[in-house]
């Protein structure tokens, strides 16, 4: 019986090892793996974006800060054009499980703010194939629109961290920046984001 009793240990201790160690092996292989486990720790309250009242230490002139982008259609707009609106940009890719976590807090950002003229948002991918972004996004359901770069954008807005996020003012100046996952859709944010308008 003692005999039995202690196989019947060694089995559950190595199930329990070889259960561990596939969960960590899935969370470093699988990019939605990884996205979704991110999603539950936003939903916990983690990576909470915040408008602080004050301006970032980085915050540029408004002619610092803007750079060209290519919209839907095909069509060049420099950011220096959408002066007197609030500017929402994030950039984001496809494989990068980040951006993937994060997608539904800024999808659903912005449905709540779609029809608000004062505000523009550019979801700019940075796959290098965008007929994937296109087709990820169909797949989602997401009815965000993407843009792409069109030209060099400042280190002050992106460095070349996914995901990045970075508002700017009326004036077309820095007021919020985010390099990493942050929950978009949360009331506070919202909030912080009206108060732009």
């Amino acid at each position: 019986m003692n005999e039995k009793q202690t196989d019947k240990k060694k089995w559950l201790r190595i199930g329990g090892n070889v259960l561990f160690y596939g969960a960590i092996l899935l969370l470093i292989f699988n990019p939605a793996a990884k996205g979704w486990l991110l999603q539950q720790l936003m939903a916990v309250g983690l990576f909470k974006a915040e408008i602080k009242k004050e301006a970032p230490a980085n915050t540029q002139t408004p002619a610092a800060a803007s750079f060209s982008f290519r919209d839907e259609k095909g069509a060049v707009v420099s950011t220096a054009d959408l002066k007197g609106k609030v500017v929402f940009i994030n950039f984001w890719a496809t494989w990068c499980p980040p951006c993937i976590a994060e997608m539904p807090s800024l999808n659903d950002l912005y449905n709540q703010f779609r029809d608000e003229e004062n505000i523009v948002f550019l979801f700019i991918n940075e796959d290098e194939d965008t007929g994937k972004a296109v087709d990820f996004l169909a797949k989602k359901g997401y009815t965000m629109p993407m843009v792409t770069r069109a030209g060099n954008v400042p280190s002050e807005i992106y460095s070349g961290t996914l995901p990045t996020t970075v508002v700017l003012n009326k004036e077309g100046s820095i007021v919020f920046k985010e390099e990493g996952l942050a929950k978009y859709n949360s009331t506070s944010f919202i909030n912080q984001l009206k108060a732009l308008l």
